[in-house]
């Protein structure tokens, strides 16, 4: 049995369990927000520790530079204060050149001597260098850079890396006797890029939780309009569609809130429309339903003679012709929201005007005058205009008696085309004028003329009219009576 009425919602199991599983948008932006500012922030850090190292290796490897061309210049041009003579001891060159330096806090000058591959004597500046194991108390790394066939290099050791420049000082027969070093120890140098690094982290952290809560406030005010968009369309009901969203600013949510108001607006219209036409077509049906029961009814009596039940049988007919006629005019109607409802295609206006006018002529003792045709090739439905033509010129039979005359014709006016359909009967209230084409609607000069019409033929001209993009105008006609114009552009 089915039952009719308002819609209860109904209990979806796995509608619940998506519902509960969907992260709101609110969350979604916050979310893409912080991944977004994370990588960003985490990418600043990286990318500024990355230079404070670089620049911490090309100032240590510029003053490893620095200190060896030192040391190779004075090797060259200098002179032993005691003698005033240039050096002939490596060990008194390597002493009297460290007393003369000052070198940075972790820096290390060291001199080495003796022969090379064995355990070299060093000779070094008497100062504390802050590190955890300085060169000149790791032998076995004095060793293997004194031995290094190489000027410069990078020593990785357990306590520390040590960065390292060489000077040979040869014996004056040619043979390795002495090599100066420069060691630079750059373990406090990366600790401090370090440090940078770790607090930006710190500062991003802060950053982000500020950003996380600036971002959920700001979110929330944005998707308000969102969020009330899907509560009032969760409110909205088939007998309530008036509720409408606030709007507040000029911004996308505000255009999407009037959006949304306009949509509600075009359905309230559509239900209050259909309403009014599901309305007006069950009082249209019920009248000739009603005389066919009670014509019926009265044919089962006894009484009843053949001529009666003839008399019976038509007017039954005739209702059901009429119901059959509006169910059609129906039809055509709905079918008018189709995209396919028209099919335009080239056709010739004044081949096409005057067939129409021979058609029209058989629907009564009219005087039909064919007032004149556009000589001019127009894209149009010809099936669809033909209907509508047809439908005002029946409009003006209805509308006139024998022997009045009834114009029709066509012309153009640039890319405009107009047909049209004038008749000489008693024309059309002006209050009449603006709902003679709404559905079941009849103006009241109607009223008394015969006809079996529902007040569906001139709604169905102006949907032909529209589904080409057109109009249906009613215009006075001089001397009296009515013009329909069919005006396509």
């Amino acid at each position: 049995m089915t039952t009719t009425g308002a819609a209860t919602p109904t209990t979806d199991p796995v509608r619940g369990e998506r519902e509960r599983r969907r992260v709101s948008a609110r969350v979604r932006i916050l979310l893409w927000l912080l991944l977004v500012m994370a990588v960003a922030l985490a990418s600043v850090a990286a990318t500024t520790r990355s230079i404070l190292l670089r620049d911490t290796d090309q100032r240590i490897n510029g003053l490893l530079a620095q200190e060896a061309g030192e040391f190779a210049n004075f090797e060259e041009q200098g002179f032993d204060p005691e003698t005033g003579r240039p050096f002939t001891d490596p060990g008194r060159l390597l002493r009297v050149f460290l007393e003369r330096q000052y070198a940075d806090l972790d820096e290390e000058l060291v001199g080495l001597v003796g022969e090379v591959g064995s355990r070299p004597t060093q000779i070094i500046q008497q100062r504390e260098i802050p590190v955890g194991r300085p060169l000149h108390e790791d032998a076995d790394a004095r060793r293997r850079i004194y031995a290094s066939p190489d000027s410069t290099g990078v020593l990785d050791r357990p306590e520390g890396e040590i960065r390292w420049a060489k000077v040979t000082v040869a014996r004056y027969g040619g043979e390795p006797a002495a090599a100066f070093v420069v060691a630079f120890h750059p373990g406090r140098e990366q600790a401090r890029a370090d440090e940078v690094f770790r607090v930006l982290l710190a500062i991003s952290g802060v950053a982000l939780l500020m950003t996380t809560g600036i971002a959920w406030v700001v979110a929330g005010r944005i998707l308000k309009p969102v969020r009330l968009v899907r509560t009032t369309a969760a409110q909205l009901t088939e007998q309530d569609l008036t509720r409408r969203i606030p709007v507040h600013g000029r911004d996308d949510v505000a255009a999407l809130a009037e959006t949304f108001n306009a949509m509600l607006d075009r359905l309230e219209r559509a239900f209050a429309t259909q309403r009014r036409f599901v309305d007006d077509a069950g009082h249209e049906l019920r009248t000739p339903i009603t005389i066919v029961r009670g014509h019926l009814e009265l044919m089962g009596g006894a009484e009843e003679n053949a001529a009666e039940r003839e008399e019976t049988v038509r007017l039954v007919t005739d209702e059901l012709d009429r119901m059959s006629r509006i169910v059609e005019d129906l039809l055509l109607l709905a079918k008018a929201e189709r995209p396919d409802f028209v099919t335009p295609e080239p056709v010739q206006l004044a081949e096409l005007t005057a067939d129409v006018y021979v058609k029209a002529r058989t629907l009564g003792d009219r005087e039909w005058v064919l007032d004149g045709v556009a000589d001019r090739e127009a894209h149009l439905d010809p099936q669809r205009i033909t209907q509508a033509m047809v439908q005002l010129a029946q409009n003006a039979v209805q509308h006139t008696t024998t022997g009045q005359r009834v114009r029709m014709g066509s012309r153009a006016d640039g890319p405009r085309v107009e047909l049209y359909v004038a008749d000489s009967g008693p024309g059309v209230q002006p209050q009449d004028a603006e709902v003679i084409f709404e559905r079941f609607r009849r103006g009241t000069a109607r009223r008394g003329v015969r006809g079996t019409g529902a007040g569906l033929g001139l709604s169905i001209v102006r949907a032909i009219a529209e589904g080409h993009g057109g109009r249906v105008d009613l215009r006075t006609t001089e001397g009296g009576g009515a013009t329909f114009v069919l005006t396509l552009d």
